[in-house]
């Protein structure tokens, strides 16, 4: 080899080596965004979020206002605005539906969806539902159209596998959710464009399981299968951040 192939080689060999470091290989992603859904608020992911936190995520939790669809796909988006970059967005129950819309976000690298709903364009949550129910029949209208459960059955019906008094603190400090949104089409959903991941409650009586496994199935979702009630966010806090986890090492 002449001493002009020796330094081209060279030249080459130090050009892919740059071209290396500037181009890393994907490392997981960071930020994890959280959603709530129905009859809860953002606190109830306080578990989970302190299991992220002490693994070096950062975590932002959403409060939607529960008043409409678009006013819930607003206050995720404005939370996903302020992240430092990619980010998994995670949805319970109602909040299946938030980040189905809200998933659209540039900064959203892929969707976890926790007993949660997946619809699809143009599909109403009451339809979805109803067509496959739950076992629970616990949710009736405020006078002013708002939705709760009855808080007498809430603990078994919402979350069995918890501490009865943390189930009854739940019952009485939950969130009412605009009933109109239960009939709010959704539209064209992120888990057509973006990678899922989701956790099907085998013991919940909110959503079917079936109706969960059905959805997640449609969206091509990663699944993980738990015996746990509709609140395995607080009662098996570790198994949805091993999801989430799973999510955020398949990013960017």
């Amino acid at each position: 080899m002449t001493l002009s192939n020796v330094i081209l080689t060279a030249i080459c060999a130090a050009s892919i080596a740059g071209s290396a470091a500037a181009n890393p290989a994907s490392d997981p992603v960071r930020n994890v965004v959280l959603v709530h859904g129905a009859f809860a608020d953002g606190s109830g992911w306080k578990p989970v979020a302190d299991l992220l936190r002490a693994d070096g995520y950062t975590v932002s939790i959403v409060q939607q206002p529960l008043t409409s669809l678009a006013d819930d796909v607003a206050s995720t988006k404005r939370i996903l605005d302020m992240q430092s970059g990619p980010a998994v967005l995670v949805g319970h129950s109602y909040g299946g539906a938030v980040i189905t819309e809200a998933g659209h976000h540039p900064k959203v690298d892929s969707l976890v969806f926790v007993a949660a709903f997946a619809p699809d364009k143009g599909e109403v949550l009451g339809n979805v539902s109803s067509a496959t129910p739950p076992a629970a029949r616990s949710i009736s209208p405020t006078e002013d159209g708002y939705l709760l459960v009855d808080a007498a059955q809430f603990p078994a019906d919402f979350a069995a596998d918890l501490p009865l008094p943390v189930a009854q603190f739940m019952a009485i400090s939950q969130m009412p959710i605009n009933g109109k949104i239960w009939g709010t089409p959704i539209g064209a959903p992120a888990w057509q464009d973006k990678p899922s991941f989701a956790v099907v409650t085998t013991a919940d009586r909110m959503i079917n399981p079936e109706l969960q496994r059905a959805m997640y199935r449609r969206a091509g979702s990663k699944v993980v299968e738990i015996d746990a009630s509709h609140s395995v966010f607080l009662s098996q806090p570790q198994a949805v951040v091993d999801v989430i986890k799973a999510a955020a090492a398949s990013g960017k």
